[in-house]
């Protein structure tokens, strides 16, 4: 469907959504390694869970959320109850929430069908990079087709590392010794992949908090460390952001 968009119109239209599309790819290339790295990682976890190759496929082709993912794992491992497993990977991905209202502005007047493809495609790394450089221009009133390429060149760059590094883990992971640390390299990361993002106080109150709270819950029933630190990164957010308004109402 892409190569249709991109190549089935007009040789203008078709040059300017191309020039779009390759530069959403060479503004998101600088952080696709620490995402091969950490997709590789997924891919590794998800068959020394206990996943046979192609359930581990599957996951990572339908779901598309790496926290989300290795957060679930443990869980499967562990053999906890269904309703955990998906109230954990809700919990987690309730970001996505937050990231689809700051994208709907940009892309509202997309047919509902395109605007679920851009949402399963939807990243951190693809809503940091695209909205931080859209707060600086202004909001086309209907909406612009280049910003519109622009994001697809993002999101597909990211989805074929993620789903290749990912594939590559899975059909190799069984012969990867533990002792390469690969672990570490994982962490690492997505310490590098994160640490761009936080910027704000609401965002920086949410992650200290959410790291305490992590260290914290760490032993808690049916793993549900990582639900109740999140739970409470989000409410130091939001209660920072209100504060702020309170302080400040032209904010």
């Amino acid at each position: 469907m892409i190569g249709r968009w991109l190549f089935g119109q007009a040789p203008a239209v078709a040059h300017a959504r191309r020039a779009a599309w390759l530069q959403g790819l060479r503004v998101v290339a600088p952080a696709l390694v620490a995402l091969a790295a950490w997709g590789l990682v997924t891919g590794v976890a998800m068959v020394k869970s206990g996943l046979t190759q192609w359930q581990a496929l599957g996951m990572s082709l339908l779901m598309f959320a790496g926290s989300a993912q290795l957060a679930a794992l443990p869980l499967i491992a562990a053999d906890a109850p269904v309703w955990v497993v998906l109230l954990t990977t809700v919990v987690v991905n309730l970001r996505f929430v937050i990231f689809t209202a700051g994208l709907y502005p940009y892309f509202r007047q997309l047919p509902i069908g395109r605007r679920m493809m851009l949402g399963y495609v939807t990243g951190d790394v693809s809503f940091a990079l695209s909205v931080s450089r859209w707060t600086l221009e202004p909001l086309p009133q209907h909406g612009s087709r280049e910003r519109t390429w622009f994001y697809l060149g993002i999101c597909s760059g990211t989805w074929v590392i993620w789903q290749a590094s990912s594939v590559a883990g899975i059909f190799l992971g069984g012969g990867i010794p533990g002792t390469w640390g690969l672990d570490f390299v994982a962490i690492l990361a997505l310490v590098a992949l994160v640490l761009p993002m936080i910027a704000g106080a609401p965002t920086v109150a949410g992650a200290l908090v959410a790291s305490v709270v992590a260290v914290l819950a760490a032993g808690a029933p049916l793993k549900l460390g990582l639900v109740i630190a999140v739970l409470a990164g989000i409410s130091a957010a939001m209660a920072v952001d209100l504060l702020q308004d309170r302080l400040d109402p032209s904010r």
